[in-house]
């Protein structure tokens, strides 16, 4: 429930806190008082887009507060909410939730702890559910419906087998299109298995070109290669004075040094060693080198001619030889996708028609289960209508054969005739705005059960109707109210004298400056609001004492 809501410069509201109670709290006032300013504050805790135009004039800013005892069935909902924004719930069950607002920005808290628009709206379609008069034309359009039924009849299992189904259907028919869309026609196979002939011929391998590359620029420059090699070894070991007779020659000095101080002659004399070998292993390395790159004509053509080929591959199909097996790769898929055309078509034409099959089952049993849950709503929305003066009404519920989609294959209407004799008829084609509300107000109080949201708000819902009928409507919320905190908008005496809280809203001007209060009333100050409401007077006074007793 809405424990409480704290208003500041919020449209014509300087300040204002409200107290609710658990059961049904009313709104009255006279017409454009700012009864609709608590309704405003409301959707702004729900979550509400708010602009520059909700901040009072003269500020430059509003705020608006709120806190909610969340417990029930609401609970584990809001607190796997709370839990995905990493806000800690309040064992006590009160959840406290603030708005700020600028010209420019929206500030938003639950906990004390700042949350996203989406958060705040999560948690509203948990909590409240807001019904005004503007709103009954959404009972009259059939997808409403349809979600009413399903709601009263509990049938999230059914719906949700029909809804994989159909899902897995249309990924198979997007599959489909997209094969189709993709199948190359026998010219383009025939030029695709061309190419792919060429470049299997070629067979290339990845990183093969980098490497005879390589190759090709050391045989192409071989016999500087061989010169230099050469050249470099015999000065290192084979000519007159070599480095490796020089090498000897310190080696021999040392020699003579270890006569005369052979504890540093030693590691002298193991440096030199192994400058030596050094200079050894060097020589026939360069040797070696040369010798390998000594390479006949033939086998450098060869190596050009490789090159070649590989240089066409990538002019063709590249420009790198990794886009060469790629684009090879893409050639054998659309030609194995051609060649199999057949079997693939066949395989989709399989998997579709046991989707469908699947598909049929389970929208024949949602229907079925519709059929039985439509049943029971009409029986007891036609029993809520009696009590709110349609002794002689009928109401159906019609589940008409629809073509199957994500919701099934059913069509809903709501058929109603407010009088006998009269045939049944679409609601929308019938029903007159008092009626439609009633109608309305019915269909809430028999989804109050199925439904788990703890907080009801009717903004006006009483609208065009009046007398005896009136009566009906706010002893029906108040029986409401048993079971759900109820926030009531209302203009009608004999709607508000059935709420447990009763709050005034009116409205001062003052130097220019229109303020709007709101108050909860006493005992004495609702008589009076009660007989201002019954158009005053003595005898009005009298009849609003008898209401309230």
């Amino acid at each position: 429930m809405l424990k409480w809501m704290r208003l500041k410069n919020l449209a014509l509201v300087d300040k204002a806190d409200m107290e609710f109670g658990p059961g049904f709290n009313v709104i009255t006032g006279e017409t454009g008082a700012g009864k609709s300013v608590i309704m405003g504050g409301v959707g702004l805790l729900l979550g509400g887009r708010a602009d520059k135009s909700a901040i009072r004039i003269g500020t430059d800013r509003c705020e608006v507060s709120g806190e909610f005892f969340v417990g029930g069935g609401s609970a584990s909902r809001v607190k796997a909410i709370l839990d995905e924004a990493g806000i800690e719930p309040d064992p006590a069950g009160n959840l406290l939730v603030r708005r700020v607002i600028t010209a420019s920005s929206s500030r938003n808290f639950v906990n004390e702890s700042p949350v996203t628009l989406q958060i705040l709206h999560r948690i509203g379609e948990v909590l409240v559910d807001i019904h005004g008069a503007s709103e009954n034309h959404q009972l009259l359009k059939n997808q409403n419906q349809l979600e009413m039924l399903d709601r009263f009849g509990r049938l999230d299992a059914e719906l949700a087998e029909v809804r994989a189904v159909w899902g897995e259907l249309a990924k198979l028919r997007q599959e489909k299109k997209s094969f189709a869309e993709s199948m190359p026609s026998a010219e383009e196979t025939a030029r695709f298995r061309r190419d792919a002939a060429e470049i299997e011929k070629a067979a290339p391998v990845s990183g093969e070109d980098e490497e005879l590359e390589a190759r090709h620029t050391v045989a192409a420059h071989s016999k500087s290669i061989i010169e230099v090699a050469l050249t470099a070894a015999n000065a290192l070991s084979e000519c007159e004075d070599s480095l490796a007779d020089r090498v000897g020659q310190v080696r021999r000095m040392l020699g003579d040094l270890e006569k005369f101080d052979p504890d540093h002659a030693e590691q002298f004399i193991h440096a030199i060693e192994e400058i030596s070998a050094q200079v050894m292993s060097l020589s026939n390395d360069l040797t070696d080198h040369a010798s390998e790159v000594d390479i006949d004509e033939g086998e450098f053509m060869a190596m050009e001619e490789r090159l070649r080929v590989l240089q066409t591959m990538k002019r063709r199909y590249g420009p790198t030889l990794d886009d060469v097996l790629a684009h090879l790769a893409f050639l054998q898929s659309k030609i194995e996708a051609y060649d199999n055309s057949e079997v693939i078509r066949e395989n989709f034409g399989k998997r579709e028609k046991e989707l469908l099959s699947r598909l049929t089952a389970a929208c024949a049993r949602l229907s079925a289960a519709r059929k039985k849950a439509g049943k029971a709503l009409a029986k007891q929305i036609g029993n809520e209508l009696k009590k709110l003066g349609f002794k002689r009404s009928d109401f159906e519920v019609v589940v008409m054969d629809a073509a199957p989609g994500a919701d099934g294959a059913d069509r809903i209407e709501f058929m109603f005739t407010a009088n006998p004799g009269v045939p049944l008829m679409p609601l929308r084609e019938v029903a007159s705005s008092g009626e439609l509300s009633r109608v309305m107000l019915a269909a809430k109080t028999v989804l109050a059960e199925a439904d788990s949201i703890p907080i009801l708000i009717f903004d006006e819902i009483d609208a065009n109707i009046g007398g005896e009928t009136a009566s009906r409507v706010g002893q029906e919320i108040a029986a409401l109210a048993e079971n759900k905190q109820i926030l009531c908008i209302s203009h009608l005496p004999q709607v508000a004298c059935n709420a447990s809280v009763h709050f005034m809203v009116s409205k001062e001007s003052a130097a220019d400056v229109t303020t709007t209060h709101i108050r909860r009333l006493d005992k004495a100050s609702r008589i009076n609001e009660i007989s201002r409401m019954l158009g005053g007077g003595e005898i009005a006074h009298e009849h609003a004492e008898a209401m309230l007793k």
